[in-house]
């Protein structure tokens, strides 16, 4: 998270059980309110595989008392997916039902889980085809530049008015730190670049985190190229591909036409939860245990 800390007040936290420490939250204050870390995508308590529910529960019962008594009010916590968890992992979600946590957004990823893959639409496969015809190629680069400034930042300005949440800079230093899971593969046309995908990976997920192409997508069909390529050959030894949300307005709308697009390629719902804890609702965990 180094690579952005002078954009957050860090208030991340690490329990401990005597000596042996036992879990930690990458966190973040904003006035009287502590936030699974808002530079991090997924977030929540990270514990060993070993830990169970007794221990889990004790460990956010700590944690809540530790915040209350250092005049925090709530604590913002953001879930982490299913799909990137080792184990069965939902101890966390159960304690906010248990403390009436409000839920207050709902993500909505579009997951491909090769365990139960189907069919890719016939729109997906015309513009596979489409790329075939056009001379389309894929492939994977170890430098961002021509993405970024060619395709990707132009395309967030002309449709959004927005740019990357990473920054040129910023992905270069993150690939230098993690060179096999952060990865790049864009597609040229006659060596032009005209469409490409950034790839994070982990042990059983491959996410897009930016997809992009030039306004030549539909005649050409890039994206479908690309992706059926991605999909079916460079991550087929993946649980998943998650193409990340198509929502807006903490969850409540979703971008139909992005939405269909991820659904052509086998693509279905996993959910990404958000809560609001107060936490001086920590003594409710006492009377949890029987």
């Amino acid at each position: 998270m180094e690579y952005h800390k002078d954009r957050f007040n860090d208030f991340s936290l690490l329990v401990f059980k005597g000596e042996k420490l036992v879990a930690i939250l990458p966190a973040n204050k904003v006035g009287d309110n502590v936030y699974s870390h808002q530079g991090l995508t997924y977030g929540g308590l990270v514990f060993k595989e070993n830990v169970k529910f007794n221990t889990v529960l004790l460990i956010f019962r700590a944690l809540l008392k530790f915040l209350s008594k250092s005049d925090v009010k709530e604590l913002q916590l953001k879930m982490l997916p299913s799909i990137y968890n080792t184990l069965p992992n939902d101890e966390q979600t159960y304690i906010m039902f248990l403390l009436e946590a409000k839920l207050n957004r709902r993500d909505a990823l579009s997951v491909v889980d090769y365990r139960h893959p189907l069919k890719f639409s016939k729109n997906r496969l015309e513009g596979v085809k489409k790329g075939e015809k056009h001379g389309l190629v894929v492939e994977e680069e170890h430098c961002f530049e021509s993405f970024w400034s060619t395709v990707l930042e132009p395309n967030l300005s002309v449709k959004h008015n927005a740019k990357p949440v990473h920054s040129l800079a910023e992905i270069k230093v993150l690939k230098t730190n993690f060179g096999k899971q952060i990865r790049q593969f864009n597609v040229y046309q006659n060596d032009q670049i005209i469409a490409g995908t950034t790839i994070f990976e982990s042990k059983y997920v491959a996410h897009a985190q930016y997809i992009s192409s030039n306004n030549k997508k539909n005649e050409l069909g890039s994206l479908d190229f690309l992706h059926h390529h991605l999909i079916t050959s460079v991550f087929n030894n993946k649980r998943f591909f998650d193409f990340g949300i198509s929502n807006v307005n903490n969850g409540r709308q979703v971008n139909q036409g992005l939405q269909y697009w991820k659904e052509g390629f086998g693509a279905r719902t996993v959910i990404q939860d958000f809560y609001t804890v107060a936490t001086n609702s920590y003594k409710i965990l006492d009377t949890v245990l029987i």
